[in-house]
């Protein structure tokens, strides 16, 4: 990040490690606590020196039962650097009771306790540099499931379309084989990073990734090719960075 300009970026989609231990074959996920928040706080420095005044850094952070307040420890730590506008809840599985019965959608990894419960969430903290950064709420809008709701009230302009909220039920596809369809032990889907550009609504957008893996962030990007101009993505990985460039089609370089 030091190689781009301030304020040369519009959207920044990221989920970095977690420091739980994870088996990246570049990165040693085993920092003490204070080490790890130290570590954040470097690194989101970089991106509140690169991100637009009217920006939006979206951040992908999980908890674990072993560190219950690890999500809320590095939110609190960025703090002194961002505004934390939104909190956005990431449902990865639910179910629902219906007239029929109980649905239950997504899929989660289950917890073998007797007092922990299955962790089928993760946040997605919506920081900006004051705060006040406009978004396009219906750009990822949903239907009024009552329709006279659209007449009842002015703030509608007719359309059938309201705000998603901050709860999204975005579920992983099905992992057959791991080696081969997700060659990295911690992604985000790809629509859930979709979401967050759509969200931010600007056009001809700069989308950065500091921490791109095998690239969802950047597949998202193409996704929303009609407002994102550019992708920029960064990995210590070269192997991911491979893989992510083999999918999309395009070169890559070391730095």
């Amino acid at each position: 990040m030091k190689g781009l300009d301030p304020q040369s970026v519009d959207v920044v989609v990221t989920s970095p490690p977690y420091n739980i231990g994870k088996s990246y074959s570049a990165y040693e996920d085993d920092k003490t606590p204070a080490e790890y928040l130290e570590w954040c706080q470097e690194w989101a420095g970089g991106v509140h020196r690169v991100l637009k005044p009217d920006g939006s850094f979206f951040l992908n952070l999980g908890n674990s039962s072993a560190n219950p307040f690890f999500a809320f420890e590095v939110a609190t730590a960025l703090k002194q650097i961002f505004e934390l506008q939104n909190t956005i809840h990431w449902i990865k599985s639910i179910s629902i009771e219906t007239e029929t019965g109980i649905e239950s959608c997504g899929h989660f990894k289950p917890i073998n306790s007797q007092r922990f419960l299955n962790d089928c969430h993760e946040y997605v903290f919506h920081f900006t540099p004051d705060g006040s950064t406009p978004l396009d709420r219906l750009a990822i809008g949903v239907p009024y499931t009552d329709k006279t709701n659209i007449k009842r009230w002015a703030h509608t302009g007719g359309r059938d379309k309201r705000c998603r909220g901050n709860t999204w039920f975005v579920p992983y596809k099905t992992i057959h084989q791991r080696a081969k369809q997700r060659p990295h032990p911690a992604t985000f889907p790809t629509e859930l990073a979709v979401k967050c550009i759509r969200l931010h609504g600007k056009q001809n957008a700069v989308v950065l990734d500091p921490f791109l893996g095998i690239g969802h962030s950047a597949f998202a990007a193409k996704e929303c090719a009609d407002t994102v101009s550019t992708f920029i993505g960064f990995d210590i990985d070269q192997e991911y960075i491979r893989v992510a460039s083999e999918i999309l089609g395009c070169e890559w370089k070391s730095l």
